[in-house]
């Protein structure tokens, strides 16, 4: 594990960065970001996943065309300027984009104006052939589907002519050949995307900081996994998922969450030692220092839904082979360093589990006063040290816009009675900020936005929502040298400093 000792951070995607051309960056804004946290006593940056997004999918970085491939919006130009593949007089052009809402279609566009005219200026070298050989086991079928999806004017795989979708090796080698350089533009910009993580990760270590990253459970059923690798999921004589994913309902929902995911063939993965899991663990844990694995309970058994059912409320908790396959990782990856994310109904098994492999689960201080405050593991007094603890999570709204709209009577009551808290005295997410610091837990993560003491405006993530999230974007001002002074204060008033 990276950190053995109390540490503190922030938690922020990179797109939500200040500066960069609609998006915030791996370049000069990242960077600029890791020195923001060193000077602040902050050791800690969560950045959620760094996959490929999509407009039609809501940008969403959980629902992603690939489970590997990075984010193209991330990429700095600036680097590019460096690298002497653009000039700095191509940059100056771009549209104007929004200071504090990422702008998504505008990014994309300019993105890829530019990454086409670096291309046209790359020579191969040898770095690059060594990307291309270390990455070959996702890289060429990502080219490929993506390439392809360009040709079948974006439309979903399973619509692509019967031999392309079934992968008949004749009908691709065919289809590859009328592909021109739009392949070896798609290797380009993966390469690009991840010599900027690689440097960024460099900066990290050099200033002491870890770097967190998410990997979230399924993956899309429209994806480069799922068409390239069909035997590994539930899908039908038609190539249909026969059962999606989902959760049951709960206090939070009657219906359940219905998510819609392709589920995993657990016996075909196991035939084959879970090697395509062992292999998407291994590239997460190439890029961060520790992995937060999402959902991580559906590792264990998993809610399976009908497919075509419009709620969740019909599923069944169906076993996942979890002692082969904790032992395959165990074998395969010595040490790893995970976050197993445990929000929810937890069951012993889950737990058993994760003491088992040595991973730690997360608390989330808003779920905190709902319900008795005695036994609830969010509430502080019931921390313990391998947690990792949250203010609150990207799904969840803002400390300040919890409570002004979300939180009911009760709650405030609760909240109330636990902090002590008087009207007029300091503000609920400043209240919120120092139960979690002050607390047992190593880790004790803040998204950016509480420190800020945004109301419900900075919300990154409204669940089932289809459109307007992930759009925050924080302003250079926002990084302001007050704030380094009072994060600090507070990392060392708190021992995690």
């Amino acid at each position: 594990m990276f950190f053995l000792n109390r540490a503190c951070g922030i938690l922020l995607p990179v797109p939500s960065l200040p500066g960069g051309y609609g998006s915030g960056d791996l370049g000069k804004p990242a960077h600029d970001f890791v020195d923001f946290l060193s000077r602040s006593g902050q050791t800690i940056w969560q950045v959620l996943p760094l996959t490929v997004t999509d407009g039609a999918l809501g940008n969403s970085p959980y629902s992603s065309p690939s489970a590997f491939a990075g984010n193209p919006l991330c990429i700095s130009p600036d680097d590019l300027v460096a690298r002497g593949l653009l000039l700095r007089d191509e940059l100056p052009g771009h549209p104007p984009f929004s200071e504090d809402r990422v702008d998504y279609a505008a990014a994309r566009i300019f993105k890829e104006h530019i990454l086409r005219l670096a291309f046209s200026r790359f020579s191969p070298d040898g770095n690059y052939e060594a990307f291309l050989r270390e990455q070959e086991h996702w890289l060429e079928d990502y080219v490929l589907f993506t390439a392809l999806k360009g040709v079948y004017n974006g439309d979903p795989w399973n619509c692509w002519p019967e031999k392309i979708r079934r992968r008949d090796g004749n009908a691709l080698l065919a289809a590859s050949r009328d592909l021109g350089e739009e392949p070896d533009f798609l290797r380009f910009v993966q390469y690009i995307f991840f010599s900027q993580m690689k440097d960024l990760r460099a900066k990290c270590r050099e200033a002491g900081v870890e770097l967190i990253g998410d990997l979230p459970i399924y993956v899309n059923y429209d994806s480069a996994d799922v068409w390239s690798r069909q035997p590994l999921f539930c899908l039908d004589q038609n190539l249909l998922p026969t059962e999606v994913a989902g959760v049951p309902p709960d206090y939070f929902s009657e219906t359940g969450q219905l998510w819609g995911n392709p589920l995993y063939n657990w016996d075909t993965l196991k035939k084959d030692n879970f090697s395509w899991w062992i292999r998407r663990l291994s590239h997460s844990l190439s890029q961060f220092d520790t992995v937060r694995i999402d959902h991580f309970r559906g590792l264990l058994a998993y809610w399976a839904v009908p497919f075509g059912d419009k709620t969740a409320e019909r599923g069944t908790w169906r076993p996942v082979p979890s002692s082969d396959f904790f032992e395959a990782i165990r074998r395969n990856l010595p040490s790893p360093s995970f976050l197993a994310e445990n929000l929810g109904v937890i069951t012993p098994d889950v737990t058993e589990a994760m003491e088992s492999m040595g991973f730690p689960g997360m608390a989330v201080a808003l779920f905190a006063f709902g319900g008795g405050m005695r036994d609830n593991p969010h509430i502080p007094h019931n921390y313990r040290r391998e947690l990792a603890a949250y203010t609150g999570t990207h799904d969840n709204n803002t400390i300040e816009g919890w409570y002004s709209e979300d939180a009911t009577g009760d709650e405030l009551q609760a909240f109330r009675e636990y902090t002590g808290r008087s009207a007029g005295g300091e503000s609920a997410a400043d209240t919120i900020i120092r139960l979690v610091l002050s607390s047992v837990a190593e880790r004790a993560v803040v998204p950016l936005q509480d420190y800020l003491g945004l109301g419900s405006e900075g919300r990154m993530n409204t669940p089932s929502v289809p459109s307007g999230n992930w759009e925050w974007k924080a302003r250079k001002e926002h990084l302001s040298e007050d704030l380094s002074r009072r994060m600090g204060n507070l990392a060392d008033i708190y021992g995690r400093k």
